[in-house]
């Protein structure tokens, strides 16, 4: 197994767009994990929600299936080497990931509003959370972050088991939303390559 930081380029046209959202060189392997998995996981949450007669309306069907396309697909494409060698290349560094954080804003407004008539103070609660453990796991050293990275995850579980209310039947939406930036994201790691690359 080898490491390797060299990005390809990035291709032209259509195929532009998808290589900076997954990193350019990405296997065929990692492209069917990152393709396949989360539009299973968004039917699978959207019929959950209509065998079990959740009562929701279709905004609520709707966010939540998007929702769990987005992050079940953002902690596989987040964790894969491709995407960990793209989003933590030269020149990515605080600002670029706090930004790529913030936009989650978008993320929990959604979810707020579909499930909790727009709480403001469950969205500053939720993601007050998150931007502070993000802060301080990109200024950690290195070699630290991924326990301090581990610790936050950690106690993100246990706030959202104890603290952040969860609509019934999304109760794994925050522990998954904090895998996908608290782990998946913002870990710098080797982004190892298949050998026959």
């Amino acid at each position: 197994m080898k490491i390797d930081w060299n990005i390809p380029p990035v291709r032209k046209g259509f195929f532009y767009g998808i290589d900076k959202l997954i990193g350019p060189g990405a296997t065929k392997a990692e492209k069917n994990l990152q393709l396949y998995i989360p539009f299973i996981a968004g039917f699978i949450m959207v019929a959950y929600a209509y065998y079990w007669q959740l009562g929701w309306g279709w905004a609520q069907y709707l966010i939540a299936g998007l929702l769990t396309v987005d992050i079940v697909g953002g902690i596989i494409t987040n964790s894969t080497s491709s995407a960990k060698r793209w989003f933590h290349r030269e020149g990515q560094g605080f600002k670029q990931h706090m930004g790529f954080i913030g936009t989650h804003f978008v993320q929990l407004s959604l979810f707020s509003w579909a499930f909790f008539d727009f709480d403001m103070m469950w969205i500053a609660l939720v993601g007050g959370y998150m931007v502070v453990a993000c802060v301080t796991i990109l200024q950690t050293p290195l070699y630290l972050q991924r326990p301090v990275a581990i610790t936050f995850y950690a106690l993100s579980i246990v706030l959202a088991i104890y603290s952040f209310e969860a609509p019934q039947g999304l109760d794994w939406f925050l522990p998954l939303f904090y895998l996908k930036l608290l782990i998946s994201h913002v870990l710098r790691e080797e982004p190892y390559r298949p050998e026959y690359e």
